[in-house]
């Protein structure tokens, strides 16, 4: 087939160094099918109109200086910029095709149509500017998009009106920000065979974590239908997270978390006069499943690496799977331009210092603090309503508005995930903002003060009230090096990815039992007997926590697998240490279903915990399900850096009635490259330390129960608090024979508690005595970290 060069251009005859001539997304379309198509990476084919044609069309119509003239009005303030925007689209929409151009795009789509053997072929129709997706013309969506487009005179009018696009109200601010001259830039529409995902599903994927840059991970969102609801933010879309490092290791799932979205509703195909694509409700089925299997989410994650290793970037992918054939695509890629362009050398963070009641929760974006008054804007016709430095609360957002974000203070939607055009721009603007809370627009009321909090990990809170928060700003340049190996204590998965750029070599402490807590919040026991369980409230809220899984115990194991291994995925290959559950009894009573488990004790801190639960036939099967979770991160999803740590191991019965459990549960010490550890807590464990050496692989101090036990001090009590101090030369006494002991049976030693963190003349005690790591709470990481190095220095 023969067509004009100048107007229309294939697919398979663009490269990336084509953007002048056809924009960012057409480029790069280009250069996916004739460079990684032979890495099995399926892009639906198309052609695109050039820049060249647009200027045609324009010049053909002598619309250049009409165009101008209302943008000069426009600016002199003489007209608004709606009635600046509508006047030069509507003469965009009412001109006419040169002859020419409108032979070349027949042409063309007969060509496509006779390709795919169909007669009149259904295509998505997309707007790609010369300078949309370059690096200082971010933003998302500046353009129209028009799906379901069949036969030659709906594929004209579509063309029409994406030349039109380059005229709405926000691209026009959105250029007048940036300094672009409206009239160089010119617009190609991208015309390429739709993918039926009506009939399946679709959404949006990352070569990086969007919220805090961690470029290990490849981001997925999923919904069913077409993907604009996922790129509108219009549901709640299912969330993947895939560890990259481990993709191609066979026999290896690195899957390290799947959260199901509410995906309320999908876009279908429609044919009526008006509109070709309609939102329908899903089924309950729908709702309550996962739009891909776990071969299809490392399919597309495998593809993302390839096409971020390709373009030598971190790279924002749309993706799509097709109902009739099962085959997936991807139908756009472009550089992300967030986080890659973070500044490296400083690490900020935000911290509450306050309170508060929380009013509702949903997807965080960002680590920032906002607070203010809340503003409730319902539809884009009352942005002009909006003051400036008010808390904005919607439905959804789209790119009409930008505007009234870039006032906003923060940002609060019902709906959209971690890839929707308000979390995009939010992350863009840098304001902080919840989207998907649900309710938002019904709880909160015009005017309520509140704050809102990113800065918890994952899950973004809304305060009641006005609280106080501060930020702190830390450079990461030119830190020295260090002998003894620093590491984290991190509470949660959420927090894991917040701290990946601080120079720690793994982390010391991941506590079990916090991920439980906030995760999965149900008692083990009370998953193992659910059928037995009294508590008939406690059965329902068990039922409704688990009512995707046909095995309650596989929601306990799931849930604190996926946990585990985020943290573990953020420092692999360096160690992290997992503590097994260490809740009191007490604790553990207050986690659902856990009262008929647990019995009162006079003092749970010296009570039935740690290791001698785990054999305890009161608790035996939980340990199991511990075990489990354990097994699957270290032996499916691969991080076999996760090393294990028992708790209050009080004797040396103990620890090898323990040991013994392990590996009754596949956790054999020495099997696989797995290490155990046992927390120095108790005083026993000090001065049986050689005994213990022979049985655990390492050591770590947990200088809050050894300095309550060395000094007889509850260290919750606050009428003895004076006398709480990990200071104290009988602790510091203690420890150092620990540490002694630990050098001569050649068992690596550290330190886990609160103390390091808190007192750096105690970190200094610490290098004096030659321990080999201290773990300490992130943001003690920096200015530990120059302590310790000038004390390694005057010793040397």
């Amino acid at each position: 087939m023969t067509t004009d060069d100048s107007s229309i251009l294939w697919f398979e005859n663009l490269t990336i160094q084509d953007v002048p001539r056809v924009g960012g997304k057409n480029a790069s379309l280009g250069e996916m099918i004739g460079t990684l198509s032979a890495a099995g990476i399926r892009v639906p084919n198309g052609f695109a109109s050039t820049a060249t044609a647009y200027r045609q069309f324009l010049k053909a119509n002598a619309l250049d200086e009409k165009i101008r003239r209302h943008l000069d009005e426009y600016r002199k303030s003489e007209i608004s910029l709606q009635k600046a925007g509508e006047a030069i689209r509507t003469l965009i929409r009412r001109s006419h095709w040169p002859e020419p151009m409108d032979k070349a795009i027949r042409q063309a789509y007969r060509e496509l149509c006779r390709r795919e053997g169909q007669e009149e072929l259904d295509v998505a129709v997309r707007s790609s500017a010369t300078a949309e997706d370059l690096p200082d013309a971010s933003f998302a969506g500046q353009q129209e998009t028009f799906l379901n487009i069949r036969g030659e005179e709906e594929l004209l009018e579509a063309c029409r009106r994406c030349f039109a696009s380059l005229f709405t109200d926000r691209a026009i601010v959105y250029r007048e920000t940036k300094g672009f001259d409206h009239l160089k830039i010119a617009l190609s529409v991208g015309v390429q065979k739709m993918v039926h995902s009506d009939r399946a599903g679709a959404g949006v994927m990352f070569s990086l974590d969007t919220e805090t840059g961690f470029p290990q991970v490849v981001v997925i969102d999923a919904a069913w239908g077409l993907g604009e609801n996922v790129v509108q933010g219009t549901v709640n879309p299912d969330n993947y997270l895939v560890f990259k490092p481990h993709l191609d290791t066979a026999g290896l799932c690195p899957i390290l978390h799947k959260k199901l979205g509410t995906k309320e509703k999908k876009m279908v195909y429609a044919r009526s006069a008006a509109h070709t694509t309609r939102n329908t409700e899903t089924s309950a089925s729908e709702r309550h499943s996962f739009v891909l299997s776990d071969t299809e989410i490392l399919q597309l994650a495998r593809w993302a690496v390839a096409i971020e290793k390709h373009y030598g970037k971190p790279m924002d992918m749309e993706w799509a799977k097709d109902g009739d054939s099962g085959e997936l695509f991807i139908v756009q890629a472009r550089p992300e331009t967030v986080q890659s362009r973070r500044q490296a050398g400083v690490l900020k963070s935000y911290v509450l210092k306050e309170k508060g009641t929380v009013l509702l929760t949903g997807l965080a974006i960002g680590e920032k603090i906002a607070s203010g008054p809340v503003q409730i804007i319902k539809s884009a016709s009352e942005i002009e309503r909006f003051e400036e430095g008010n808390i904005l609360v919607t439905g959804m957002t789209d790119p009409d508005w930008v505007p009234v974000m870039k006032k906003a203070a923060g940002i609060i939607t019902d709906h959209g995930g971690r890839t929707s055009h308000a979390a995009i721009v939010s992350r863009e603007l840098g304001l902080a903002a919840v989207v998907g809370t649900g309710i938002g627009t019904s709880e909160l009321k015009d005017g309520q003060q509140i704050t809102l909090s990113c800065a918890e990990g994952d899950e973004g809170k809304i305060y009641d009230g006005l609280l106080a928060f501060e930020q702190t700003e830390v450079s990461l340049k030119d830190l020295p090096e260090t002998r003894t190996r620093i590491m984290m204590n991190i509470a949660s998965p959420a927090a894991a990815f917040r701290w990946w750029r601080l120079p720690c070599k793994g982390i010391g402490l991941a506590r079990m039992e916090f991920i439980v807590n906030a995760l999965i919040q149900i008692h083990p026991m009370a998953l193992v007997h659910f059928d037995d369980l009294e508590d008939k409230n406690a059965k329902k809220q068990i039922r409704e926590l688990t009512r995707h899984y046909d095995d309650k115990k596989e929601y306990f194991v799931d849930q604190l697998s996926q946990g585990i291994a985020t943290i573990a995925a953020s420092q692999y290959p360096e160690p992290v240490i997992v503590r097994m559950s260490d809740f009191k009894t007490n604790e553990y009573a207050e986690l659902i279903g856990g009262r008929q488990f647990e019995f009162a004790e006079e003092n749970p801190m010296i009570g039935f915990r740690g290791a001698s639960r785990y054999y305890s036939d009161r608790y035996r099967a939980g340990f199991a399900l511990e075990c489990a979770a354990i097994r699957r991160v270290r032996e499916t999803i691969g991080l076999t850096n996760v090393i294990v740590m028992i708790p209050f191991c009080r004797t040396l019965g103990e620890a090898d009635r323990v040991l013994e459990v392990l590996a009754d549960n596949g956790l054999k010490r020495g099997e696989k490259g797995l290490e155990v550890y046992m927390m120095v807590e108790i005083p026993a464990n000090v001065v049986l330390a050689e005994q213990f050496a022979q049985r655990f692989d390492g050591f770590s101090i947990g200088s809050n129960d050894l300095t309550q036990l060395v000094l007889g001090v509850d260290r919750d009590s606050a009428i003895l608090r004076d006398l709480f101090d990990e200071r104290d030369e009988a602790v510091k006494t203690t420890i150092a024979q620990a540490i002694r002991a630990a050098k001569k049976t050649g068992t690596k030693i550290g330190i886990c508690g609160q103390a390091p963190s808190d007192h750096p003349d105690f970190a200094a005690f610490l290098v004096e005595q030659g321990i080999d790591s201290i773990s300490l709470n992130p943001d003690s990481v920096i200015a530990a970290m120059k302590a310790i190095a000038a004390m390694e220095k005057k010793m040397t």
